[in-house]
């Protein structure tokens, strides 16, 4: 699964990557987490994108109440039958746009290590994703998406065997219409191309939540657990040796 994200590409610089005609300033994030606030752009009413920011964790418009785990991703190969994801997919699909995203790495019996992984050229690069409008009893109002995963490319298996759904520019306006058939949508959802993306290792603080900043993308080298020293010998009596 993906559950981290960083958010860094400046807003006229992402406008247009994405091309869509507001200009909202949304503030470079580094450790962006499940629930949220998160970036999508979509078609309106008019057919043309539309920026617009929404809960990171998919409450689809029948439920009844928040979910108790946060929707956060959707995988590819379910997301035309899985209740839960299967109208948006058909109905409210959108990019998410994002520079990077971290992932961890079991590493044997200690903690896991968190990694990075961006374009190879650093460039951004958008997450095909599903959003919904849910209206609960109280009168409310709120917008979530989750992004959508497929199988990992040859970067990301050593590291997890899932990866989100990395778009090429030249389909998003297919991704994004109403009236693709649903076998094309599938053709879109693969893995990224192996020569795509970089990973590699950065630092545990981005497991915290309220970490949040350019630091968290430095690579990091874990220190070395260096052997705890042996007790020494307490000195032999010699007049004890002198009884052997």
């Amino acid at each position: 699964m993906c559950g981290r994200l960083a958010i860094t590409t400046p807003p006229e610089a992402m406008r247009n990557f994405l091309g869509y005609g507001d200009l909202p300033n949304f503030p470079a994030r580094y450790n962006v987490a499940p629930t949220q606030p998160v970036p999508i752009v979509r078609l309106n009413h008019a057919q043309q994108r539309e920026f617009a920011l929404v809960r990171w964790g998919l409450v689809p418009s029948w439920s009844k109440e928040l979910p108790t785990t946060p929707l956060i991703n959707a995988r590819a190969d379910t997301i035309a039958d899985k209740p839960s994801f299967r109208g948006a997919f058909r109905h409210h699909r959108a990019l998410m746009p994002a520079d990077g995203f971290y992932e961890w790495r079991v590493m044997g019996a200690g903690p896991r290590q968190p990694h990075f992984i961006r374009r190879r050229d650093r460039g951004p690069f958008a997450i095909a994703a599903i959003w919904d409008n849910w209206m609960p009893a109280n009168g409310s109002e709120l917008e979530s998406c989750a992004l959508i995963t497929t199988e990992a490319n040859a970067t990301l298996m050593p590291i997890h065997h899932r990866m989100p759904v990395i778009l090429d520019e030249k389909n998003f306006s297919l991704w994004l219409d109403p009236a693709t058939p649903l076998k094309e949508l599938h053709a879109l959802l693969v893995p990224a191309s192996d020569d795509l993306m970089e990973a590699f290792p950065v630092s545990p603080d981005v497991n915290y939540v309220h970490n949040d900043g350019p630091h968290l993308l430095d690579p990091y080298l874990a220190p070395l657990e260096l052997p705890t020293p042996k007790k020494k010998a307490k000195p032999t009596d010699d007049r004890q040796e002198s009884l052997f």
